[in-house]
Order: structure tokens, then C-alpha cells, then sequence
């Protein structure tokens, strides 16, 4: 099954799942309740930490949910904040860190590239997590459409409808479906 967040970034092609850690969360829990699927292929757009280049694509199966204060040493969490899906779909180790915001500040977030941390996403670990609840061989493939910096939004939005249009074209010829 192949899902994306939604809103902004639907594919013909894809279920919807919503925005965000707890939205996809839900909905993607509901998903599998009503139908189990084989495997799980999350699409959709990522910011870039510096690593990576606007529109490169990236297939992960490992994902982080760390937020600003922890790299700040402002927080702590009692729960795992690393997971990894183990699976054939994909074999790139590359890191997606999850969280309910969009990184603007490119000096802290360059310290994500110390820990093997490449890329953000909103929805991916929530994903990864409900695939490990149920089972599930899950998978993300990830195009850049910004970097995490204060120019994100703007960059997101002059990219976006290219990004769609390259990662479909992408899904589409990997034959994923």
C-alpha cells in the first residue's frame, strides 16, 4: 500500500493519510485495521539538513523523532526516539527526523548530520511505527523540495509542484504499484 500525507501533497496513486505525526498516525492505524497490507510505502516531500540537493530522492527505512530543545539540551523524552524498518522494499540507511515542525534554522539543524541524520519529514516516523505495530515491512521514498533554513516555506512552495511531478515519476517507473 502506498500512502502519503495528504493536503498539499496527494498522488492518484497513494491513500491519504494526513499531516503530521498524530494525524497519520490515526488514520494510517485505521487503514490497516479495516485491511492489513503487505508492506507500506510512505511518498512525500522532505526538507534537506545540508546532505542532500533540492529534488535529489532518497529511500529510507529508518526514522527519527527528535525535536529542537533536545539538540539544545532543553528537553529529554523517556521514549525511543530512533526506529528502522526491516524490510525489502528499500536498503538506504539514511535517517528521517519526524516532527509536528518545519526546521528553519539551519545552524542547529546541521547538527543532525552528526548523528547520520539527513532529512525531515513530518509524517515518516509515525508511519514507521504503526508498520511495527502491525507487522508491517514499511518504507519511505523522500524527494527534497527545501532545505531547513529560513527560507524553508518559501523554497517548499516555489518546489512543490516540480517535487510531485519527479517523485511521481519516480514511484511510477521503480514500479512500486
Amino acid at each position: 500500500m502506498i500512502v502519503c500525507a495528504g493536503r498539499k501533497e496527494t498522488f492518484e496513486f497513494a491513500k491519504t493519510i494526513g499531516v503530521g505525526l498524530i494525524e497519520s498516525a490515526i488514520n494510517l492505524t485505521e487503514l490497516c485495521l479495516k485491511n492489513k497490507p503487505k508492506n507500506i510505502l510512505f511518498i512525500g516531500t522532505a526538507g534537506s539538513y545540508g546532505e542532500y540537493n533540492i529534488f535529489d530522492i532518497i529511500e529510507s527505512r529508518s526514522a527519527a523523532n527528535i525535536e529542537l530543545s533536545f539538540l539544545r539540551k532543553d528537553s529529554y523524552t523517556p521514549l525511543n526516539t530512533l526506529i528502522e524498518s526491516s524490510n525489502k522494499i528499500v536498503n538506504n540507511d539514511t535517517i528521517v527526523n519526524s516532527s509536528n515542525y518545519i526546521s528553519t534554522n539551519k545552524n542547529l539543524t546541521s547538527t543532525f548530520l552528526e548523528d547520520g541524520i539527513g532529512i525531515e519529514n513530518m509524517e515518516f516516523f509515525a508511519v514507521l511505527e504503526v508498520a511495527k505495530k502491525f507487522n508491517i515491512p514499511a518504507a519511505g521514498i523522500f524527494i527534497v523540495s527545501n532545505y531547513t533554513n529560513e527560507d524553508a516555506h518559501k523554497t517548499f512552495l516555489k518546489n512543490h509542484l516540480l517535487s510531485m511531478s519527479k517523485l511521481s515519476a519516480y514511484v511510477l517507473n521503480k514500479d512500486f504499484i
